[in-house]
């Protein structure tokens, strides 16, 4: 097979040869591979004509504010073969933050819901947008007007354009994706995501043995679209082998398990809250028949709820660990002989990783420097993951700052380490991020909306446990003048996305700060 230089390339080798193949299932419709590829056709040729203008040496970007329907698909893949650049946004956002994205972005095109339309519509004043789309338009839609080739409007497929319309050159190092992930300066960065970096992960994951996912596998979409998760592991390995994806527009337990029974699913991808949410349910492990290999990544999985899939299948959970930026799997137990619980596995084919202490230490942890035939032999001590391969990102929007460095090492922000055997551990995270159900949430953002109320003087947010959700945020608050949890609480809901709102409050005289006046979370958390 011809390796694609540009990911939507992936999709026109899916359409050439399996046509008439299920490519997408969502609801009562079925969307073949020629079909899609047709309707990817209409909207790249519809985009092209637009006659975008580049910008600062970046072609133009596209946002995509849409949940997990065919139209994010289309769309997704239209901006690619167009040569642009998407910006995959969650739809849930508040104005401010999509007024964020769609700023610093600098998108000129915007396909989204009604209510995110609405929303950005409040703060649209000062935005480079110049067209916006919902997705109930009479599908395909073409914004730009094109009109198909001469004699291909017919037939038993959506009308094609010509090659020099609806292809581009764009791929290898080109810039595909800008998918935006909280800092710790508090707003959200765009991750640089090549064509090179997309593909790269997907021919990775290939090399593992037994191969993960292949042409005749049956995969829920589950995930949303918008994370990386869903974006490249998801709907990406769809796309690259060419298999047929079930769409879930949003999860929900009962009806994923009934759409897993009824169209046979043979693989699962999900964050922890979605295995534990499944467990809970009484026929989880019948419905779960047809599947044979189920993924939890994001988060660390609880040992009760994989054991419970364990003993209701017959088959593990396999844990695995990526990030946006590594576009987005660095290991999965699927690379380890045995799955162990807690363990995120090890690197993936053409990853490598090396583990650097507080001291400075480097250990690098490769196969060959763990025996598997001597489980008495030393592990390591928790040091920072720091990562190479082709799957890593080109830098933060726009100009690429801390990307991976002259020799293409990357530090992660995780500290791990490796037992005996040479699995994986993930200890802590460096940074202060907060894994809601896979989620990003950095304390600093929900900070700064809190301490935007009149009634607040001084916040601090920590991440506790969470039997559902793995984390859940808490927010600790001096207040200068009278408010309640109520108010505090609707008033991050006015500005932040749910995930990310605190569930709990606590009202304090006083934070506790060091010497240089930084709050110090270490002892909120003892106290908290």
């Amino acid at each position: 097979m011809h390796e694609p230089r540009n990911v939507a390339e992936t999709v026109r080798q899916a359409a050439r040869t399996t046509p008439d193949k299920a490519a997408l299932i969502w609801q009562d419709q079925t969307v073949t591979w020629a079909e899609l590829d047709g309707r990817i056709d209409e909207l790249a040729a519809g985009l092209r004509a637009l006659d975008l203008p580049e910008d600062n040496g970046h072609p133009a970007r596209v946002a995509i504010a849409l949940p997990n329907v065919p139209r994010f698909v289309e769309s997704y893949f239209a901006v690619l073969r167009a040569g642009l650049i998407a910006v995959p946004v969650n739809p849930g956002y508040t104005g401010r933050e999509l007024r964020h994205i769609l700023a610093d972005s600098g998108a000129a095109v915007l396909f989204a819901t009604p209510e995110v339309l609405a929303s950005v519509d409040l703060v649209a004043d000062g935005l480079p947008l110049r067209h916006r789309y919902a997705p109930d338009a009479a599908p395909p839609s073409v914004p730009g007007g094109a009109q198909p080739e001469p004699g291909h409007g017919g037939g038993e497929h959506p009308p094609r354009f010509p090659d020099q319309v609806s292809e581009s050159q764009a791929g290898g190092e080109d810039l595909a994706v800008l998918l935006y992930t909280s800092g710790t300066e508090g707003n959200p960065k765009g991750a640089m995501l090549s064509h090179r970096a997309l593909l790269a992960n997907h021919a990775q994951l290939a090399q593992v043995e037994p191969q993960p996912l292949a042409a005749d596998d049956m995969i829920l979409l589950a995930l949303p679209l918008f994370h990386s998760y869903g974006l490249n592991a998801g709907l990406g390995a769809l796309a690259y082998h060419g298999a047929t994806g079930v769409l879930l527009e949003r999860f929900d337990p009962v009806e994923s398990l009934r759409l897993v029974a009824e169209h046979q699913v043979s693989i699962v991808i999900g964050v922890p809250a979605m295995f534990v949410a499944w467990s809970l349910l009484p026929e989880f492990g019948e419905a779960f028949a047809s599947v044979r290999l189920t993924v939890s990544g994001a988060a660390p999985l609880h040992p009760v709820a994989g054991t419970r899939f364990l003993n209701a299948t017959g088959h593990p959970v396999f844990e695995g660990y990526g990030l946006t930026e590594a576009a987005p799997v660095l290991t999965s137990a699927l690379a380890a002989p045995v799955p162990k619980p807690g363990s995120i596995g090890r690197a993936i084919p053409g990853v490598t990783l090396k583990l650097v202490a507080a001291s400075g230490d480097e250990i690098d942890i490769t196969d060959d420097d763990f025996d598997d035939d001597a489980p008495g032999s030393p592990g390591t001590d928790p040091g920072e993951i720091v990562a190479r391969g082709a799957n890593l990102f080109s830098g933060y929007w726009p100009d690429g700052r801390d990307g991976p460095d002259a020799e293409g090492w990357w530090a992660t922000g995780d500290v791990a380490y490796a037992d005996a055997d040479g699995d994986l551990f993930l200890v802590d995270r460096k940074r202060e991020l907060i894994l809601v159900s896979g989620f990003n949430v950095y304390p600093y953002e929900v900070e700064q909306v809190l301490m935007a109320h009149p009634a607040v003087r001084e916040a601090a947010v920590l991440g506790i446990p969470h039997p559902y959700s793995g984390q859940t945020v808490k927010a600790f608050v001096v207040i200068s003048a009278m408010v309640g949890t109520e108010e505090l609480l609707a008033h991050c809901e006015r500005n932040l996305a749910r995930f990310k709102c605190p569930t709990a409050i606590e009202f304090v005289p006083s934070l506790p700060h060091s010497a240089t006046g930084r709050v110090r979370k270490a002892k909120l958390r003892d106290q908290g």
